[in-house]
């Protein structure tokens, strides 16, 4: 199975993926180290990242999913996401696939952007990216807003791993 945590810049993707990876005993996968070069230099850039842009990341992802199913492995991803048609993309098999959608008011994440440091992502790119979120319909919603621990517990009960 892999599990992809999906969200804006600051939902705690990353946070939250380890360690319900480590929960687990699953490989986990940060999305944004996929990311070609050219991406990541324009996001540095405060420059949102077109369709386009992700074209090649989102492919490599697909293929990372593909490889630890068809190993029969187990993962942990973390992913923005933020397109129906990246889901889509990433589903690579509908039954072993299952979204998280990392959520929590606009304010509380812009609290924790504006507190990140070693990030590639400025905040400023933030309203981007709720203008592009698409609401994902087929993903498990949970409200990030308290800690880690909690929201690791959440996912685990909620998705019954």
């Amino acid at each position: 199975m892999v599990i992809i945590l999906m969200g804006v810049s600051g939902a705690g993707k990353t946070t939250v993926g380890k360690r319900l990876a480590e929960a687990l005993g699953w490989r986990f996968l940060e999305g944004d180290d996929f990311h070609p070069l050219a991406n990541v230099k324009k996001l540095a850039a405060g420059i949102p990242l077109t369709d386009e842009d992700r074209v090649p990341w989102l492919a490599r992802l697909r293929e990372l999913v593909a490889e630890v199913l068809a190993r029969g492995e187990d993962a942990v991803l973390a992913c923005s996401a933020l397109k129906r048609s990246y889901r889509q993309l990433l589903t690579v098999d509908p039954a072993q696939v299952r979204w998280v959608y990392l959520w929590a008011p606009q304010e509380v994440i812009a609290s924790r952007l504006a507190g990140r440091t070693g990030h590639f992502m400025p905040p400023t790119l933030l309203g981007s990216q709720w203008e592009m979120l698409e609401m994902p319909e087929e993903a498990l919603r949970v409200d990030v807003t308290p800690g880690p621990d909690e929201v690791v517990a959440m996912i685990r009960a909620r998705l019954g791993v």
